[in-house]
């Protein structure tokens, strides 16, 4: 169950309000002047593999943290689910976590390379900006008490995140109209967010 909800939790990381205005961005950046939708994919893909890299040291981190706290099992599943509810109730807008607000700054993609330090660059300074759904992440990965599956969550999570980006590469011009559509129906997509993210803190205090 948790490996599901890990996975949608990026795939929703993807489409929040501060990321995928930023996609057309992202996509320039990985085309470069060239026209080819697979220099702009594999560019992407390096990207992807940047944070993916990022993103599961953290979960192996907070896995081997919850190994380390068993005897606390009980009380980590509590903490861990009042978390994910506080931060889902800061989804419905019940009050705001100012922190939660990243900035790319400026990037300069040259090719292989610099696609994957983007990625690296990208986990740690957007990190803020889906923090509502990589702390939930993270939380469950303390949970697990291990850190083999607290990495597996947090891959789980990157893939959810990554995937649409590599979709999006080679499909863009495809999915225009899409994107708009999301754009257009933002306010719905973070209230149902927000309880989920409360269902998930529920669910892992009493089930997982």
């Amino acid at each position: 169950m948790q490996y599901l909800v890990t996975f949608l939790e990026g795939i929703v990381s993807f489409i929040s309000p501060c990321m995928l205005p930023m996609l057309p961005v992202y996509l320039m950046y990985f085309s470069g002047n060239q026209k080819s939708r697979v220099h702009t994919l594999a560019n992407a893909g390096m990207f992807v593999l940047g944070f993916t890299l990022i993103f599961t040291a953290m979960g192996l981190f907070a896995g081997t943290l919850g190994s380390l706290l068993t005897a606390h099992a009980l009380l980590i599943k509590i903490l861990s689910g009042l978390v994910i509810i506080f931060l889902g109730l800061s989804y419905l807008g019940v009050f705001q976590l100012t922190f939660l607000k990243g900035y790319a700054g400026e990037v300069r993609i040259t090719g292989l390379l610099s696609s994957f330090l983007f990625g690296i660059v990208y986990a740690v300074s957007l990190t803020p900006c889906i923090g509502v759904f990589l702390g939930s992440a993270l939380m469950m990965a303390s949970v697990a008490a291990s850190a083999a599956k607290g990495a597996v969550l947090l891959v789980l999570y990157s893939l959810g995140l990554g995937l649409p980006f590599l979709l999006s590469a080679v499909l863009i011009e495809e999915l225009e109209h899409t994107f708009d559509f999301i754009k257009k129906h933002y306010d719905m997509i973070n209230k149902t967010c927000g309880i989920l993210l409360i269902l998930t803190g529920i669910i892992l205090m009493i089930v997982l």
